[in-house]
């Protein structure tokens, strides 16, 4: 199989369970943290819904600067309601479509770089940048459903049931 095919197989699988959990995060409480150590709960779930953008970004960029010398760092996406969130996720997710459809296995055998102020601190084949990526994804979409049942909101079913969804998505 093709690793492109394969990677937007994987991108559909699982901007479907992104969309079923953001759909259920907790409107006005962008600021709200389990832990002083914790990131703020609008900051995770603007990350959830816009990590399906790192795909294309890997695809797309030859590397990103974290902390770039002279510049600003990436920003992270501003969200008020869920259908902001969605919003969010919808496009980022439309951006990884296209870049896949875009491009080649043999272009993502390519290196691809990290920096942090102009200094390489990762090189990997873009490839093992997406993969990384879902993996990522599934670690922070984790959290956030903690966030939810913390907050008393359902938590839907992900890669199997839970105490508030006993389907299997």
């Amino acid at each position: 199989m093709e690793l492109t095919r394969f990677f937007a197989e994987q991108l559909e699988r699982e901007a479907t369970i992104s969309h079923r959990v953001l759909a259920n995060a907790p409107e006005g409480k962008a600021d709200w943290k389990p832990h002083d150590k914790s990131m703020p709960l609008g900051y995770l779930a603007s990350l959830v819904a816009t990590m399906p953008s790192w795909v294309a970004m890997a695809i797309e960029r030859d590397d990103l600067d974290l902390n770039p010398v002279g510049g600003p760092p990436p920003q992270r996406q501003e969200w008020k309601t869920v259908a902001d969130l969605q919003r969010l996720h919808d496009q980022a997710v439309a951006g990884a479509r296209k870049a896949l459809a875009s491009t080649t296995d043999a272009h993502l055998a390519t290196p691809w770089k990290l920096l942090v102020s102009g200094k390489v601190v990762m090189t990997a084949p873009r490839h093992v940048v997406i993969a990384d990526t879902f993996t990522h994804l599934a670690h922070h979409r984790g959290q956030l459903t903690v966030y939810l049942r913390l907050n008393d909101k359902p938590v839907p079913s992900t890669y199997g049931p839970s105490a508030d969804d006993r389907s299997f998505g």
